[in-house]
């Protein structure tokens, strides 16, 4: 075989793996099962679909359609070649505004062909929790609706047309058809033909019409995905008098790839929904309450009705970012309903919204009634998307498992099926998360339970049998919009009866007798228990790790990534996480896939030291130590801190690079060259030297090296100290934390710095202490960080307070006393740390924190006009901290401030000098950061957080940018 897999490799224009590293990356989705496939192939064409399909219908195997991989039932996981078309099948093909209908190919993300849209006033309904990564292709492979789906319904009332390859390498268009075309199609010998007489037999037959009536899941449920949707079929014409005509497009959707494979969507548009909309966000002190007052909301025409239960609002109280956008939240509700409604204005929402609440008052229903508008609604909607992420932070190896959590039934017998099921839980000592879609009957429902335990994975059984039971008593949907994959379809025959369940197989063997498309998804499902991501019996994890991991260990810190994908996101999106994905689109450069490499050879290395393997070192590359994903990531997986310790155990084994010596020893060096800094610039600056240097070190030779300035700030304080105008024993007093890089090189961003603080009232101290160890901890020498940090915390302790804090001006270094010293201390210093930690702020918080407090008053600035253009520190980001950067700016009473929607800048420490990272560094920069600085007129000053932020914008647009002290410095009125 693996000679016949080199020769498709060649004959394709796409990429195509059989490696075991990428092989591992496509092994698993967002669901809890884990399968080596064989190979992975990333078509170019569609020639490129018809090779893989007829090397599989050749060799006996299949092929597993893949877009973004988000899927939560296992129906991208299997054993043949996984196919993923989400690099390059990704192009909007036509549209046309009159008809308001698109046509896009599989890749296209859901929320990028919105934005594509918008400006035509047109939009694509239904609406993912991924909408912002999630691919049209899969949104009809799983059929997906999502929040709004009670005025937009799924993905298969908006699919027009599909065209698709076959199973014996032909396409076909599927489209609407008239009595007389649906006859026509049946005419003829090929596959396309057969599809059409073989359909027009099974749903013509009068008996099976009444089988399919009989024991599908009630009309009344919209959100039903159970097996192929030949019910819904059943109700088009010719079949049913006065339906739609007959469309195969809705038994595509819903068929998670088992038919054939789509290569173009045309999707039906809607015009944009009302300019309007308010959350009603409902608190609760029952579930049952909460179920109950969803009824009374959809009388009045909601867009959406969510439900969050408490144990999502727990989660949010430990996630950076999600815990800001619980601002809203009174008391201690044991359920929230976050209820939507678009009208023509505001005042028109404001008055249905006081209808419910006063109907529900009566009723005794809820407690509180806040109602939301603008840009606070975007804060609850991301809260709400984050909840299946928020799930995986549960410490240890207890999970919120996928296993039932995709039930829909008729809205109006929701309460009484949630009492039933938590019955059912209750029995077997279990509780369950309730979330997200109630006005549609559908509740994502997760039971806590440990996989990797013979109990848990036994339970994992008996709850999905005792559940398919029990949603088949409500004559309701085992899948709502989750799909059945092989979680669910080994369930499908009960759901539906075995007469029904035979019907299905025969629609997959016209389609697909030779099995070629994602073999064992709906149709000949092995049993939902095997192939599991965990299994009983695994071994603990007990190698001793240099980073504490708060309630956990590594390993479990690694398996809070549950592969939702959030890290596959576009720059178009916003954000910082992934910056490496953003620019190469590359599965193998997510957050997830670095998560997935970890947690395979951690669980299965059979090396005494398990992080030797070179294939996770070759994953963990590109990670730009970004700290995106520990606050972006619903799971807070803070891959930065994971890199870090595997760099320290497989430099253990492999030895420390020269280069990494020479960055984490950066300070020793900046010393030297401090001596005589004017010999150390001409070195960095002649081409010659500096290119001697630069080769020396495996620096990029298009890199520009930062100068050294004619005195380290330590020596300009201690000058500056003997100074009569030097403020002294002043009421507020401020620590400087004198960090690497400004002490050396941006020591003239510290000198402004510790003027604009005396300017302001504030006596300054640089104490005495060590670098901050950022340097060190990049490059894995976490056991020297350590020390450093130990050492830190040491003479700083018992210095700082909330009435005399430490404030640092480079957001990486500062930050570590705040992320990493927690972590890297002693067990006897973690108290101390984690006190200092609380009273450590970049000097931006300070300023801001000051301004609130009324210490610091507009009348000592200028009131000049400027306009400002912010760029904010990755690391910054990930702690919520830029909004004090944007205060601060703005603070002086005519500047105006506008942040740039850049994630990283690309630099990310020494990552950008590195020569074999130069290139996407850049690259990454480009995505937004440097065509938004290059627009800029030479009147608008641009600001930058961050050291290597300021360098990178300097190397790629020629613009100098100023820390925000710079420019407060020089809006002193006194200045």
């Amino acid at each position: 075989m693996k000679e016949k897999l080199e020769l498709l490799a060649r004959s394709m224009d796409g990429e195509f793996y059989t490696d075991e590293t990428t092989r591992v990356l496509y092994a698993t989705d967002a669901s809890a099962y884990s399968e080596m496939p064989l190979a992975v192939a990333i078509p170019f064409s569609v020639a490129d679909l018809k090779h893989l399909i007829n090397f599989a219908d050749r060799e006996g195997t299949s092929l597993i359609p893949r877009t973004a991989g988000t899927s939560l039932a296992g129906q991208v996981v299997g054993s043949g070649i996984v196919v993923d078309v989400s690099r390059h099948f990704n192009k909007i093909l036509e549209l046309n505004t009159t008809e308001r209908w698109v046509k896009v190919q599989p890749g296209v993300v859901r929320d990028e062909l919105n934005s594509y849209l918008k400006s035509a006033g047109l939009f694509f309904g239904p609406e993912t929790s991924t909408a912002n990564r999630a691919m049209i292709g899969g949104m009809v492979g799983n059929n997906s609706c999502g929040s709004n789906s009670i005025v937009y319904k799924s993905t298969r009332e908006h699919t027009l047309e599909i065209t698709a390859i076959l199973s014996d390498g032909s396409e076909a268009t599927f489209k609407p058809l008239n009595f007389d075309d649906f006859i026509a199609k049946g005419e003829g010998k090929t596959l396309e033909a057969s599809l059409y007489r073989s359909i027009r037999a099974i749903l013509g037959d009068y008996k099976n019409q009444q089988e399919i009536r009989k024991e599908f899941p009630k009309p009344s449920v919209e959100r039903r995905n159970t097996g192929y949707a030949i019910d819904i079929l059943l109700d088009s014409a010719p079949f049913t008098a006065g339906g739609e005509d007959f469309n195969f497009c809705k038994l595509i959707a819903g068929s998670e790839g088992t038919l054939a494979f789509i290569t173009e969507i045309k999707l039906n548009l809607e015009p944009l929904p009302p300019e309007h909309s308010g959350l009603l966000c409902v608190h609760f002190n029952t579930l049952e309450e909460a179920l109950k007052a969803n009824l009374v909301a959809l009388k009045y025409k909601p867009n959406a009705v969510e439900l969050i239960d408490h144990y999502i609002l727990e989660c949010t109280r430990d996630n950076i970012e999600q815990r800001e956008n619980n601002f809203f939240v009174q008391g201690d509700p044991q359920a929230l309903l976050v209820i939507e409604y678009a009208r023509d204005s505001q005042d028109e929402v404001k008055e249905i919204a006081k209808k419910v609440e006063a109907e529900l008052r009566e009723l005794g229903l809820g407690y509180h009634f806040p109602l939301l508008f603008g840009s606070d609604t975007k804060k609850i909607w991301s809260l709400r998307k984050a909840g299946l992420g928020l799930l995986s932070n549960l410490p240890g190896d207890e999970k919120a498992v996928p296993v039932i959590e995709d039930t829909a039934v008729d809205v109006q017998d929701l309460p009484a099926y949630i009492r039933d099921f938590n019955e059912i839980l209750s029995k077997h000592g279990l509780y369950s998360v309730h979330y997200a879609h109630a006005g549609s009957g559908e509740l994502h429902l997760r039971p806590i339970l440990n996989l990797k335990s013979e109990a848990g994975n036994k339970m994992f059984r008996t709850i999905a049998e005792e559940i398919a039971a029990l949603v088949k008593k409500y004559k309701g949907s085992l899948s709502g919009e989750h799909g059945d994959g092989r979680l669910r379809g080994e369930f499908i025959e009960q759901m539906i009866g075995s007469k029904n369940y035979a019907l299905l197989k025969e629609v997959k063997h016209t389609w697909d007798p030779k099995q070629i498309f994602n073999p064992g998804k709906i149709i000949d499902t092995p049993p939902m228990d095997t192939m599991l991501r965990y299994t009983p019996g695994q071994k603990d994890f007990t190698f001793k790790t240099v980073f504490r991991y708060a309630g956990q260990n590594m390993l479990q810190h690694v398996e809070q990534c549950n592969g939702s994908g959030d890290c596959r996101k576009s720059h178009l999106a916003g954000g910082t996480m992934c910056p490496s994905y953003m620019a190469t689109h590359d599965e193998k450069d997510t957050t997830r896939a670095r998560a997935n490499i970890l947690r395979t050879f951690l669980t299965h290395s059979n090396q005494i030291n398990k992080f030797d393997h070179t294939e996770i070192k070759e994953v963990l590359d590109l990670c730009l130590s970004c700290k995106g994903c520990k606050s972006e990531c619903p799971s807070n997986v803070d891959m930065a801190k994971l890199k870090a310790e595997f760099l320290q155990h497989y430099q253990d084994a492999n030895g420390i690079p020269f280069r990494s010596r020479l960055i984490a020893n950066f300070s020793r060096i900046a010393a030297l060259g401090s001596v005589i800094p004017s010999l150390y610039n001409w070195t960095m600056t002649s081409p010659f030297l500096s290119g001697m240097v630069k080769k020396l070190a495996g620096f990029a030779p298009q890199r520009s090296m930062p100068e050294m300035y004619h005195v380290t700030l330590k020596n300009w304080f201690k000058k500056h100290q003997r100074d009569p105008k030097h403020p002294k024993d002043t009421s507020r007093k401020v620590y400087l934390f004198c960090d690497e890089f400004t002490n050396y090189q941006d020591t003239e961003i510290g000198i402004k710095a510790i003027l604009l603080l005396e300017a302001l009232g504030y006596e300054v101290i640089i104490p005495t202490h060590l670098e901050s160890g950022r340097a060190s901890i990049s490059k894995g020498l976490l056991r020297k960080a350590k020390k450093i940090a130990q050492h830190n915390v040491w003479c700083l302790s018992n210095l700082i307070t909330d009435e005399t804090p430490l404030v640092g001006i480079e957001p990486s270094t500062i930050l570590t006393f705040r992320d990493e010293y927690p972590d890297l201390v002693n067990n006897e210093q973690l108290e101390a740390a984690q006190k200092l930690s609380a009273n450590v702020f970049l000097i931006d918080e300070f300023l801001a924190k000051e301004i609130r407090k009324g210490n610091i008053l507009k009348s000592q600035f200028t009131t000049a006009s400027k306009s400002i253009k912010l760029h904010g520190h990755c690391q910054q980001k990930a702690f919520n901290a830029l909004g004090a950067t944007e205060q601060i700016l703005s603070f002086p009473e005519n500047y105006t401030v506008q942040t740039i929607p850049s994630g990283c800048c690309g630099m990310a420490g020494s990552f950008g000098y590195e020569k074999e990272h130069y290139d996407l560094s850049m690259q990454i920069a480009e995505l937004v950061l440097f065509p938004d600085v290059r627009k800029q007129t030479e009147e608008i000053t641009i600001a930058a957080t961050g050291t290597s932020c300021r360098h990178q914008i300097k190397d790629g647009t020629a613009r100098k940018a100023l820390h925000p002290v710079e420019i407060l410095f020089s809006a002193l009125v006194s200045s």
